[in-house]
């Protein structure tokens, strides 16, 4: 745990000044993560030699960095774990939630320092632990919050083969565990039927599961590629992508409960040959790409129906309605939003100033309240 403790608190420190994809920040991060990796005994399967993969991230000229180990078991197939580094910098790019006119860093303690120092221990563990019958690539991406460039890119020019790659676990924001509820979010449950079997809730974790291969993070990419994935997640808060979400905040236990349960799966895997790929329904790509917004963070551990809200921005279309944390939200205009994928499509059927009603759950009580966006 200790180690967990020093790697986020030192990826989510202002000196990093959030990590934004192109920046010096950026380049601190990849420079501990590489040497991470190369104490792990891990091979550099980047660009030249290296451990590091440059890729154009947007537009604006911007170059970004994944940091790409390999632990070469010789074996026919290989499962890669990934995570994003990257984050916010300042909040100049469009997805920070903090409106304040003074800029200030973004740390990003959970997101996602939180799963990249999970994915650094799972590289010192697999280094050891004795499973031998696939090879393993660990990737720390850069660019996931400027639209998944990193894994995009990755996905496009893999040092191994496409068709030997068994399947992908992402592990994007693991620091924020509840300890009452136990509940962590697994998306991807879908993309293969060997993971109705594996993938059950155990005393430590209370296992929420989507079935869609695509969503707000990294393992995307490898969906688009017939790859399975599995996307951990243990949830939205009210510090999510604003200059509050820092180290003092995170679960350290609660990681810890992750990576031993992803330890589980990748055991539970080792003798179960290549798994079979299947299609899944698709969901939005962002967290913050929609068209409108109500202002409320929703608990996306919650089983449903509805979006339980976890959370209210000030002076928001949600606040000045009157919907509170912990109401539920059964409906926006005509279109019910039973779970993240009606909710996306509601929120995107309307523009900036319209107004409709929203129905909520409050206690035993249904409401409807008048919102204007």
């Amino acid at each position: 745990m200790d180690r967990l403790k020093a790697t986020v608190s030192l990826l989510a420190d202002d000196k990093l000044e959030g990590r934004r994809t192109g920046t010096p920040g950026e380049v601190l991060a990849y420079d501990y993560i590489s040497k991470a990796f190369k104490s792990a005994g891990l091979q550099a399967m980047g660009d030249n030699g290296s451990y590091l993969q440059v890729f154009d991230a947007g537009k604006d000229g911007r170059q970004g960095h994944n940091v790409v180990g390999y632990l070469n078991n010789k074996a026919p197939f290989t499962i890669v774990l990934g995570a994003h580094f990257d984050h916010l910098g300042y909040g100049e790019d469009r997805n920070s939630l903090y409106h304040d006119s003074m800029p200030m860093i973004h740390n990003g303690a959970d997101d996602n320092a939180s799963g990249t120092a999970a994915l650094i221990e799972l590289a010192r563990w697999l280094k050891t632990s004795g499973l031998r019958n696939y090879n393993y690539l660990f990737v720390a991406f850069s660019g996931e919050e400027l639209g998944l460039f990193g894994s995009k890119y990755f996905t496009e020019h893999m040092p191994v083969a496409v068709s030997n790659i068994n399947y992908m676990i992402n592990m994007d924001m693991v620091g924020r565990l509840n300890d009452s509820s136990k509940a962590i979010a697994v998306g991807g449950f879908g993309t293969s039927p060997s993971w109705g079997t594996l993938v059950k809730s155990t005393p430590a974790l209370i296992i929420k599961t989507d079935s869609s291969g695509t969503g707000p993070s990294d393992h995307t990419s490898f969906y688009r590629k017939d790859i399975p994935v599995l996307f951990f997640f243990t949830g939205s808060h009210s510090d999510y992508h604003k200059p509050s979400d820092d180290a003092d905040k995170i679960n350290y236990a609660g990681i810890v409960s992750i990576i031993d349960y992803i330890k589980y799966l990748l055991a539970a895997t080792d003798k179960t040959g290549k798994l079979v790929f299947a299609k899944t329904r698709e969901v939005a790509p962002a967290r913050a790409g929609f068209k409108v917004s109500l202002g409320l963070m929703p608990d996306y551990t919650f089983a449903g129906p509805g979006i339980y809200v976890d959370g209210i921005s000030s002076g928001r279309a949600a606040e000045k309605a009157g919907i509170l944390k912990g109401d539920i939200i059964l409906q926006v205009g005509e279109i019910a939003t039973q779970d993240m994928q009606g909710y996306v499509k509601a929120l995107n059927s309307f523009d900036k100033g319209q107004q409709t009603t929203v129905s909520i759950k409050r206690g035993d009580k249904e409401i409807i309240l008048p919102i204007l966006f």
